[in-house]
């Protein structure tokens, strides 16, 4: 069965923005840049929320621009044959790869799920993620920790008061001093 992975960048203090929406210390090194487009090369399908659509929309068209880097194009173009399935109640419509949501979180995840293909089906966005891990439909957390106190913002782990046991899978120290996290939900 394809698991459900949730992957970010997250402050030492737990936020994945601060308290003024920023992520500009996101900025990966190469080696950081790296394990996202593992990640990404390693997925199904991406659950998105319109925030982090809207972010990622981006990454469309940059590969068309010939003065970037092969890291750069190569992560493009492994984002734009993704498919992605955008929940939102405010868009009418999504670009390239992607389609608006048909049905719930859980639907939409026990559908993928059943289907037959291969890799995982990651989520993304602060506001879905935390009704997927209220619903127990995270199989995976994976935090790329960087060395920064936000003091604030939005929290990495959905405030859903209650108690989730881990069991660590891998463990990464990265020249940036970025801590690549992998966790595995014990059920």
């Amino acid at each position: 069965m394809r698991r459900v992975t949730y992957s970010m960048s997250v402050s030492l203090d737990g936020y994945i923005v601060g308290p003024d929406g920023g992520f500009d210390w996101t900025v990966p090194d190469e080696e950081v840049f790296r394990l996202a487009t593992d990640e990404v090369r390693g997925l199904g399908v991406h659950l998105l929320g319109r925030r982090l659509y809207e972010t990622m929309v981006y990454w469309e068209t940059v590969d068309q621009n010939p003065s970037l880097d092969f890291p750069t194009r190569e992560f493009a173009a492994l984002w734009r044959r993704l498919p992605k399935v955008v929940f939102s109640t405010t868009l009418s419509a999504v670009r390239g790869h992607a389609r608006l949501a048909s049905g719930s979180l859980s639907e939409e995840i026990e559908r993928l799920r059943a289907e037959p293909g291969e890799g995982d089906i990651a989520i993304g966005g602060a506001t879905l993620t935390a009704e997927a891990a209220a619903a127990d439909l995270i199989d995976e957390y994976r935090a790329r920790v960087y060395p920064v106190l936000l003091g604030g913002g939005i929290p990495f782990f959905p405030q859903h008061e209650r108690r989730v046991d881990l069991e660590l899978v891998e463990n990464r120290t990265f020249g940036a001093r970025v801590v690549h996290l992998r966790y595995r939900v014990v059920r």
